[in-house]
């Protein structure tokens, strides 16, 4: 009999991408949530808070793998990972696939810095893993303009690239990796283009109709200097399929 998949963060923006490829495919699919079960839910369903464990043990029992698409702020991301690899561990061995950003190794920024200390513990965790590092989703790279959309001048990374990738491209990897073998550290994957980031924010605007002047901003600092040395990117690894000019399209629809 198939045991489930569990997918933590399975009510955000990736999580619930996953679940719907998983479900596609004919998986048994367990989402941990901290949000209570809701009536219309036709999967399995675990409430629980990886910040305290409660519920942890019980979400991850009698599982075949663990897509990890939960994340928080800083440490408290290591201590969510270490979190459910302890419960993890007490249950099984379950295959723990852990999705990462690419440069964080690279680029000494404090999000990134947890990142990677996340990935250590999942490597260091005993259990079968694997870690696939991408570049950053077409939507993380919009919200940067949209949050600045009151404002009559709109900030730009001044020689920043950035290299988005659509979180449904992102997702059809994951679900592949959750159902194959353990694999390890993968090869990166990133988005179909590098693009400036001046360039995609006037894309942006563009797309919403909005006129703005478009300022080049050079902040200070080792982690804008990594992402100007362009360590969060991977040219070699442009496998994406989905450009963000169709992202935006899309969106626009």
């Amino acid at each position: 009999m198939q045991k489930p998949i569990l997918v933590t963060g399975g009510t955000g923006t990736l999580g619930k991408a996953v679940l719907r490829r998983l479900l596609d495919a004919g998986h048994d699919v367990r989402v941990l949530s901290r949000r209570p079960r809701p009536a219309d839910v036709p999967h399995g369903w675990a409430t629980g808070d990886l910040r305290t464990g409660e519920g942890i043990a019980a979400a991850t029992s009698d599982v075949d793998a663990i897509v990890h698409c939960a994340t928080t702020l800083g440490r408290k991301d290591v201590a969510a990972t270490q979190c459910l690899i302890d419960a993890a561990r007490r249950n099984g061995d379950p295959h723990l696939v852990y999705i990462s950003i690419v440069g964080v190794d690279q680029v000494p920024l404090f999000y990134y810095r947890a990142k990677f200390a996340a990935e250590q513990r999942v490597a260091d965790s005993g259990l079968p893993w694997t870690i696939l590092r991408t570049t950053q989703f077409h939507d993380l790279v919009a919200r940067m303009t949209s949050v600045q959309r009151r404002s009559p001048v709109i900030g730009a990374l001044a020689g920043v690239d950035f290299q988005p990738i659509d979180v449904r491209d992102v997702a059809d990897r994951l679900a592949g990796l959750a159902v194959g073998e353990p694999a390890g550290r993968i090869p990166d994957m990133g988005g179909p283009e590098i693009r400036s980031h001046r360039d995609l924010a006037r894309a942006c605007l563009d797309s919403t109709g909005h006129r703005r002047v478009l300022l080049p901003v050079r902040l200070p600092g080792a982690a804008f200097a990594g992402f100007r040395r362009g360590g969060h990117l991977a040219p070699d690894q442009a496998v994406g399929r989905i450009t963000f000019d169709e992202f935006l399209a899309e969106r626009k629809a």
